[in-house]
């Protein structure tokens, strides 16, 4: 083999996949056929769930720094205000919405992907690919080939990859198109708040519109409005897939402000446009997320609405997911099948997404929801679990506590030796390799008993295990080889209805494995790992 890995595509997916693989050590090429990295406001929501993935990531500081806040939108029919909706979580959530443009994100990624000793290499794409029982056979157009253990297709909605598993996409197409701009706007609308105005005629169709979502800077915003006659795109491609930006004219300064001189809730101007485009929206999924040694992800494996930001975060989210399981199949580490969970977890997802963001974007967002926390929740995609994984072990709990195959949540008021602060439950995941808790009322025999347990599991999960053992406030001077955490506050216990003698594992993505009791740990490590003799 030359490569472990081949990703095709360097937008945040394929940057995510690859990151993710580098930081456990996987080598990896990463292509894409662009000379220079696009400069378009593409996607610019990023959730909450996707900030808690881009900590473990290492890149949270970047992105937040860079970021605005999305405080929420404000919605006006025919001049007046109709609507608003805040953007607000709980306080058991680390982060809330914010708003970052694409070429952002894919700068602060490519700079970590860097610091990992890997770089895009621009010019270069997948024409096409082989796959038999033990590698991936690629051609590139620079008429190379590189032999790879496995591909990642995150090359978008026309994907090379996906064309050449010979897989469906089904859906169907939009009729509308949209003219997009990242302009300045001198008003006095709140700072954060995404503006949505639209002018509804006697019979009580929407035949205008506007939608404003902040980005950092001054009044900046990203504008999406409907497209005039003389802008109308481009046909659907040789594929029929009519998604993405046009090839043919891009709208100009005037287009955007004729546009708010007829919606804009107070008299505007433009100015300051960095970048515009017309684009077409398509709703599509893909029948299978793998076939044998090649994947894909992203919008080669759905696309739909841009509404509720929700395709950059579901497809950062597919990466997140396939590469620790990815790296562990490069190190001979993986149990039978465990690739395979990938599709069986993701696609669930990706439909559900599909099917959510086009009822949003015809009903609006919520639209079918029980209550507005969990409309919220849902939208910060806080929600998105595994409930029938294969990967799922251990006992359910009771119905207030996190289940296997949900998002593992943070927990505050942690104390350990040597800090002389709280600290959160998500920075002792920071690392790489599944995360094991052991719970123990503080003895000597119950740490004892831990350190037994400990040593059984690391050695069933060929060392890709980190351990803690999770004690009481009062254990402050016990003798231990394993690293001890108190949950002083007992958010931990009170989240994941922790008790003596029980254990937790927690993946690498984020979500919880395992919770039962810890002579069942081997049982369920033998679901991800190979056995180890």
């Amino acid at each position: 083999m030359d490569i472990d890995v081949l990703v095709a595509g360097a937008g945040p997916i394929g940057l995510t996949a690859a990151i993710e693989l580098r930081r456990r050590g996987v080598h990896v090429r990463i292509v894409d056929p662009l000379s220079e990295p696009p400069q378009y406001a593409k996607a610019v929501g990023i959730q909450p769930r996707t900030l808690e993935v881009f900590e473990n990531m290492g890149v949270l500081r970047q992105v937040l720094d860079a970021a605005t806040i999305l405080r929420g939108q404000i919605s006006y029919t025919n001049g007046s205000e109709v609507g608003r909706m805040d953007l607000t979580l709980p306080g058991d959530v680390p982060y809330t919405f914010c708003g970052l443009p694409q070429y952002e994100t894919e700068r602060i990624l490519t700079a970590r992907l860097r610091e990992l000793g890997t770089s895009i290499e621009r010019g270069l794409s997948l024409d096409s690919f082989e796959d038999s029982d033990d590698g991936v056979s690629c051609i590139l157009n620079d008429g190379s080939t590189v032999r790879a253990k496995y591909l990642v297709g995150c090359d978008g909605a026309h994907s090379v990859v996906r064309k050449g598993l010979g897989l469906t996409f089904e859906g169907g197409a939009f009729a509308e198109s949209y003219m997009l701009g990242d302009v300045e706007v001198d008003w006095s609308m709140p700072s954060g708040y995404a503006i949505r105005a639209s002018h509804v005629d006697d019979a009580g169709t929407t035949d205008d519109l506007l939608v404003c979502i902040p980005l950092p800077g001054h009044k900046r915003y990203r504008m999406s409005m409907l497209v005039p006659d003389e802008l109308l795109p481009d046909p659907a491609g040789l594929d029929g897939i009519a998604h993405g930006f046009s090839s043919g004219k891009a709208p100009e300064l005037h287009h955007i402000q004729a546009v708010l001189d007829r919606l804009s809730p107070e008299p505007a101007t433009a100015s300051a446009m960095r970048w515009s485009s017309v684009f077409r929206i398509s709703h599509r999924i893909v029948d299978a997320y793998s076939r044998g040694r090649v994947f894909i992800a992203g919008d080669a494996a759905h696309i739909h609405p841009p509404t509720g930001a929700q395709g950059m975060n579901t497809g950062i989210q597919d990466a997140h997911n396939l590469a620790w399981k990815l790296a562990l199949a490069t190190q001979n580490f993986a149990a039978p099948g465990l690739l395979d969970t990938y599709d069986a977890e993701r696609r669930p997802v990706g439909e559900e997404v599909v099917g959510m963001t086009v009822r949003n974007a015809r009903e609006g967002i919520g639209a079918g929801e029980s209550s507005i926390e969990t409309a919220m929740r849902r939208q910060a995609q806080l929600l998105v679990a595994y409930p029938d994984s294969p990967l799922n072990g251990g006992e359910t709990g009771n119905v207030s506590n996190v289940h296997p195959g949900e998002r593992a949540p943070d927990a505050r008021g942690l104390t350990r030796d040597c800090v002389q602060f709280p600290i959160r439950l998500f920075e002792l995941l920071a690392g790489v390799n599944h995360t094991l808790f052991l719970c123990s009322d503080g003895s000597e025999d119950s740490i004892g008993d831990c350190e037994k347990h400990s040593a059984a599991a690391v050695h069933a999960a060929h060392g890709q295990l980190d351990v803690y053992v999770i004690a009481p406030p009062s254990s402050d001077s016990v003798y231990s080889t394993l690293p001890i955490i108190r949950d002083s506050d007992s958010q931990l216990c009170a989240a994941y209805g922790v008790e003596e003698n029980c254990a937790l594992v927690i993946r690498p993505d984020g979500y919880l494995g395992y919770r039962g009791d810890c002579a069942g740990i081997s049982g369920y490590l033998s679901k991800v790992f190979a056995f180890n003799t």
